[in-house]
């Protein structure tokens, strides 16, 4: 059900975990506004002590944006509340602005709040917002079906119709919540104008260039909220059949999959011989882009024509980077040998999407590369892994050099060596829905990624279940 009442700030944040205080992502605009003083509102009464910080990102898009963001300054100052101004500098994109604008506003707000040591950020995002978001994905649906979209949204899918999840991890790090995913636009303007508080207009808003202004123009017609109850009943069937999916995923991998040497994964040939085709070449989509190391899941009808392959037949193929040699003893995955990067050693840096670096300070002047052919022949056959296919895992893990020279470093010695690295998920390292929740875990613990931190929610323990209160 919608929340349409004036005071809602009980019913929205009551689930939420502020141990560790919050960031409230304020733009000015109504939606964010009334977040901000919801959120303000609940923690006075409740949590006092809990720590909050607005924070603005100022896009430099618009000769305005800045004189904006002090505005919504002086609000904050005018009511106790601590803020931050974040400018999005440097060039801009010619093409696919919004999308641009989106991933910097979210690594913007990510470092205000790692910056306090917050795990949570709340942004403004309500119901009309949804149901926007789900008719433009069903559009680009439609459009991939007819063959008029481009990558991006052929990849949406189906999946796509979840619309925005309650909450997101961003960077395997911080929360991103929606708290008024469930509450009317116009019901929060009503609440701010009761208690006399003022809002900014921002043009982007009605500049019909962009494709969601164009949307919204359309829903405010005649049979605008017929459209919106559907998209909004959509997100939620889509939403709970995604969830599913990704919970018979998990298992899927937890059973048949397991990690003979680092970035190889081996799955058992009874992973192509279930009746559950929907779930296996979901879960193999997500394996697929792990080891490859790409950000997007797998195209799924080249995946599908991959799987009823390895059905029926032992092959050798390569899809989205990753080599998939289906022999007797099991279907192995590991990452091609074509255009692995050799770049200067940097500290955090995320290596060929697939691993995140930690180096030393005895590392300057090094560059990481992948491993090779040549030094891969040293290792050894492992239990039933062809040591072929072991080598040519290996060959590709990364590794530090300095000049032609492979730095070996298991020498006995006592220092610690000047690189370490984590596995990633790669295709939810960025931005992870609680959608996807289940498989991401299943993968990581796979490959040996850190586990997911808890869901910024009361009764949710680390292990991902929920307690009943």
């Amino acid at each position: 059900m919608l929340d349409t009442e004036p005071d809602l700030s009980d019913r929205l944040f009551s689930d939420y975990d502020f141990s560790n205080g919050a960031v409230a992502a304020v733009s000015g605009g109504s939606d964010s506004t009334a977040l901000l003083f919801l959120l303000k509102h609940y923690l006075d009464r409740i949590l006092p002590a809990a720590r909050l910080l607005a924070v603005t990102i100022d896009h430099d898009l618009r000769p305005g944006s800045a004189a904006e963001a002090q505005a919504v300054a002086r609000l904050c100052a005018e009511n106790g509340i601590a803020h931050r101004t974040l400018v999005w500098s440097g060039p801009k994109p010619s093409t696919s602005v919004p999308a641009a604008a989106r991933e910097a506003r979210y690594r913007l707000l990510a470092e205000a709040a790692k910056a306090e040591g917050i795990r949570l950020v709340l942004t403004g995002h309500t119901a009309d917002d949804q149901a926007e978001t789900v008719l433009m994905r069903q559009a680009r649906n439609e459009a991939a079906r007819d063959g008029e979209a481009g990558d991006e949204g052929a990849r949406e899918g189906i999946r796509g119709l979840a619309g925005m999840a309650p909450a997101t991890l961003h960077d395997w790090r911080t929360w991103i919540g929606r708290p008024l995913l469930g509450t009317r636009r116009a019901a929060l303007r009503d609440m701010l104008k009761r208690r006399g508080i003022g809002w900014i207009e921002d043009p982007t808003n009605v500049d019909q260039r962009f494709e969601r202004p164009r949307l919204r123009i359309t829903l405010a017609g005649g049979d605008g909220e017929a459209r919106f109850a559907q998209a909004i009943a959509k997100a939620g069937q889509a939403a709970a059949e995604r969830e599913e999916l990704g919970r018979r995923a998990a298992a899927l991998i937890g059973t048949f999959a397991s990690r003979p040497a680092s970035g190889l994964i081996r799955l058992d040939r009874d992973f192509a011989s279930g009746e559950d085709h929907e779930t296996a070449v979901y879960a193999l989509r997500i394996l697929l882009a792990t080891i490859g190391g790409v950000s997007f899941l797998v195209d799924e009808a080249r995946c599908r024509a991959l799987y009823r392959r390895l059905r029926s037949e032992t092959l050798c193929a390569t899809l989205s980077r990753t080599v998939v040699d289906a022999r007797r003893t099991g279907i192995f995955l590991y990452r091609e040998a074509r255009n692995l990067p050799a770049v200067p050693a940097e500290n955090q840096a995320l290596w060929d999407g697939r691993r995140r670096i930690t180096l030393s300070d005895r590392s300057g002047g090094l560059v990481i590369a992948p491993v090779g052919s040549a030094a891969a022949k040293r290792f050894a056959q492992e239990g039933d892994v062809p040591a072929s296919v072991l080598r040519r895992a290996l060959a590709a893990e990364p590794a530090l050099w300095r000049g032609g020279e492979r730095l070996d470093f298991a020498d006995g010695g006592t220092a610690p060596p000047p690189m370490a690295t984590v596995a990633v998920v790669s295709p939810f390292a960025r931005f992870l829905p609680s959608f996807d929740l289940e498989p991401a875990a299943a993968v990581a613990a796979l490959i040996g990624a850190p586990p997911l931190p808890p869901l910024p929610f009361r009764g949710h323990d680390r292990d991902g279940a929920w307690a009943k209160a």
